[in-house]
């Protein structure tokens, strides 16, 4: 295939970023569409330095900063914005899994970063996550002491409650969620993380400050508010359910009326 891709360029986040255009050929629809990258960097590198372009402050000679990490879609680092749509154009799926035999020969792509207040730009498609990590530092995690590994069936959890549980522990944290909801909002994420311990007895009993304290960091982290219009749920690579948020919001209101 023949492709025209439109790629969001932009050298730190202090900078005013733009679109640059660029042609790749022959890419193999069995590519995936970091190998599609893979090969447009090789282009970029071969062509070398065009001065002129750096005088005016482009970077279209130089290759494109994009994340990645496992290609197995399960570290959630491939986090691009194609064609309007958070990993692209295909259902439950990362960008690294994504395949080019989803467009067609002569197709333009348009190629951008995360869009989000607390998600800032690094470089070109490369945005930082950190904010997700701050999160998680407030309440997302159980600290009770619980001595070596206990037996499987030591403490007694219904099937049910395990594999919902398993569910909201299968958020990967890629920020697809923020990256869609027109408010910028990460509650879906902070939900999952939430729900993966409420459903537990090990996490019960850190589960009222657990909430309020991640609701607050997501709040002071400047990521908006759910407004419950789904699109987190739609385009989330694992497909966890806004159920979560509701468990979330039902956890934060019960610690709330025990302050």
């Amino acid at each position: 295939m023949d492709l025209t891709l439109k790629v969001w360029r932009q050298k730190n986040a202090k900078t005013k970023g733009h679109f640059e255009t660029y042609q790749v050929k022959n890419i193999s629809e069995g590519s995936s569409f970091l190998e599609m990258l893979d090969i447009l960097n090789e282009q970029l590198v071969q062509e070398g330095i065009d001065p002129v372009a750096v005088e005016k402050g482009c970077q279209s000679s130089g290759p494109v900063s994009f994340d990645h990490d496992c290609r197995e879609g399960i570290c959630g680092a491939c986090s691009l914005y194609i064609n309007g749509r958070a990993h692209g154009p295909d259902d439950e799926v990362t960008t690294c899994q994504l395949h080019m035999r989803k467009f067609k020969d002569g197709d333009t792509i348009t190629i951008e970063p995360w869009r989000s207040a607390g998600f800032p730009v690094i470089k070109d498609l490369v945005v930082d996550r950190g904010a997700f990590d701050k999160i998680l530092q407030a309440g997302g995690f159980i600290s009770v002491r619980t001595g070596g590994v206990p037996d499987a069936n030591a403490i007694p959890i219904a099937k049910e409650k395990a594999d919902e549980s398993m569910d909201a522990a299968a958020c990967i944290g890629c920020g697809a969620c923020v990256a869609t909801c027109k408010n910028g909002s990460a509650m879906l994420f902070v939900a999952a993380r939430v729900s993966s311990l409420a459903l537990l007895p090990q996490g019960k009993i850190e589960g009222a400050r657990r909430a309020k304290a991640m609701v607050a960091k997501m709040d002071e982290l400047g990521f908006g508010n759910c407004t419950n219009t789904r699109a987190c749920e739609m385009e989330c690579p694992k497909h966890i359910t806004v159920s979560h948020i509701a468990r979330l919001n039902r956890e934060f209101l019960c610690a709330k009326f025990q302050d």
